[in-house]
Formats: C-alpha cells, structure tokens, sequence
C-alpha cells in the first residue's frame, strides 16, 4: 500500500469504537462471517479451507507471521465500515483533516522570489474539500503520486496562501522527500 493510503486508513481508525479482534481464532471467525463461509476465506488468505475451519473452532492458536499480517490488514480493512464512512464524511463535510508531515517543501514562483526548496516540518489543518478529495481519490484507487498531488495542492492553498492572503504568484507547490506523514481527524 502507499504512505498516504496507509496515513489515511490510519486516520480514519482512530474513529473505531471498539478494537478490532487481536487473537487469530476471533479474527478468522469474522472473516468467515462477513465472506460468508470458510471458502471465500481461505482464498483470500492463501489458504486451504480446512485450516480456516482449524482456526475457526480453535485447534489452532498461533499463525505463521506472514498469514498472521494478512489477517490482521483484511480484518481492519473491513472492521466497523460505517464508522469509517461516518468519519470519512464528517471530514469532508464539516471537520476537514489534519496533515503532519516533514518533508522537502518549495514552489514555482516568479522571477526574484526566494523559492528555494528546504525540509519543513507543518501540522496543518485542511479544509473539508481536500479531505473529501483525498478520501474520494483514495477509495477510487489513486495513486500515492496522485494523493500528494491533492495534498500539495491543499498546502499550497493553506500553508503559503493562506486562502489567498498572501502569495498570489504562487504557481506551483513541489512536495518530496516526505520523511514522515500523517493524517488525524
């Protein structure tokens, strides 16, 4: 997955109410009921039918690690859905998001103007159209490339402008070498 898709995720299960199962029996008995049987399971896993039924009735405790990761990411991706569309609306609509990041910040702006690149570390509230952009790209699939697009756009706009405050000439905003990201609600 993508360092902004993960960041997005991240942020919207924070919204959970309740934790997602943690032992190996519990998460493959909600998997078996969502998909609808222990088939569907253990294609989606890798696999044979027979070990999810071992998992399911609790013969066995302890998953290999790789299959443990597997389980517990298709678990939280399908954990609590209208909590996370409950969140994911709230954002777009009223809340907006909240991005940290430090990374390589610059932009494109007329001759004379100092537009040299640096590391900045921002905390940045963003208004609700960009975090309803962000999680709409991010549920139709976008791109990582795509997704900083969105949010350099949206720090170009609050960070620099300032809602057009200031920096009118600015063109462009070049966000790279992202050391770290993350987004809260």
């Amino acid at each position: 997955m993508s360092l902004f898709g993960n960041g997005l995720d991240a942020a919207v299960q924070k919204a959970f109410t309740r934790p997602a199962p943690k032992i190996a029996g519990a998460q493959m008995r909600y998997l078996v009921k969502q998909l609808k049987g222990t088939k569907a399971v253990a294609q989606m896993l890798r696999v044979s039918q027979r070990t999810v039924e071992r998992y399911v009735k609790n013969e066995i405790k302890r998953p290999r690690p790789d299959l443990a990761a597997r389980l517990e990411r298709e678990v939280k991706a399908r954990w609590q859905p209208q909590v996370r569309a409950r969140a994911r609306q709230k954002a777009a609509t009223t809340d907006g998001i909240v991005i940290d990041t430090r990374a390589r910040l610059g932009y494109t702006a007329p001759i004379g103007s100092t537009d040299q690149d640096r590391i900045r570390h921002l905390t940045v509230a963003l208004p609700p159209q960009y975090a309803g952009r962000l999680f709409d790209a991010h549920q139709a699939g976008a791109t990582d490339q795509q997704l900083q697009g969105i949010a350099a756009e949206a720090l170009k706009e609050v960070y620099f402008q300032d809602g057009g405050r200031r920096a009118g000439s600015l063109e462009e905003v070049r966000f790279t070498d992202i050391e770290h990201l993350e987004f809260d609600l």
